[in-house]
């Protein structure tokens, strides 16, 4: 592909991201802990992403899940440079979620308070010895899952995080739903799936949030984590935006 058209594709996702209403996705994300990014990717993008799976000149590191007893499947975390759209992805959703993780800071009597770019971020984490990139593409098969989990890496945590569904539920598999939890003081734990179709973005948080209660906002626990695929096969691409250890 020429430069100027992955130039032009740039340009236009930049522009996608800036025209999402910011304000309903900050609110959905106060109210459940999550929002749905509709047709963030394209087809053509989402099928880019994933045809990239075997090219082992992009990844740092490939991780199998029964291994480590994350589950059944696997991944790939990239390495740097980035590929062009998951650099973009990184570089354009960053500063439309900053103000909304200062707040949620705020409000959880935490101190820490994050810049206005992605770059400036990176630059913090890099100086605390976080320098891997985080950025990665998960493929599941039938019968893999993803079990509930955080994805923290260093002292240096982003409160929330994008996953983009680059497959199509009912097409390419069946089963295989993305599934939060939440875990609320001295209540059990509250589960939602959330549907998702091809090119779909869901923004998460990482780690805690903030919920409102009687005497001031409390902290609720997440995790998420991915079902059991019945049939097909299933790939993710995760946008991290802190760097690990």
């Amino acid at each position: 592909m020429h430069a100027r058209s992955i130039d032009i594709q740039g340009q236009a996702l930049v522009s996608r991201i800036d025209g999402i209403d910011w304000v309903a996705v900050r609110e959905q994300l106060d109210a459940r802990g999550h929002a749905i990014l509709p047709g963030l990717l394209d087809t053509d993008a989402c099928l880019g992403i994933t045809h990239g799976y075997g090219d082992a000149s992009l990844y740092r590191c490939r991780v199998v899940m029964a291994r480590h007893g994350f589950g059944l499947g696997e991944y790939k975390y990239f390495r740097y440079p980035l590929p062009a759209l998951v650099q973009r992805l990184r570089d354009s959703l960053y500063p439309h979620l900053a103000p909304l993780a200062n707040d949620w800071n705020a409000r959880m009597g935490i101190d820490v308070r994050y810049p206005d770019t992605h770059a400036a971020f990176l630059a913090r984490c890099h100086a605390a010895g976080q320098t891997r990139p985080t950025p990665l593409l998960l493929q599941y098969g039938a019968g893999d899952y993803n079990c509930l989990h955080q994805d923290l890496y260093g002292e240096h945590v982003f409160p929330l995080q994008v996953a983009i569904l680059l497959s199509e539920p009912a097409t390419d598999f069946t089963g295989g739903e993305f599934v939060l939890t939440e875990q609320r003081p001295r209540m059990q734990s509250r589960a939602e799936v959330v549907p998702l179709h091809q090119g779909d973005a869901v923004v998460f948080a990482v780690n805690q949030r903030p919920v409102a209660g009687t005497r001031g906002s409390y902290r609720v626990a997440m995790r998420h984590g991915v079902s059991r695929l019945r049939s097909g096969r299933r790939h993710t691409l995760g946008i991290i935006f802190h760097d690990a250890e």
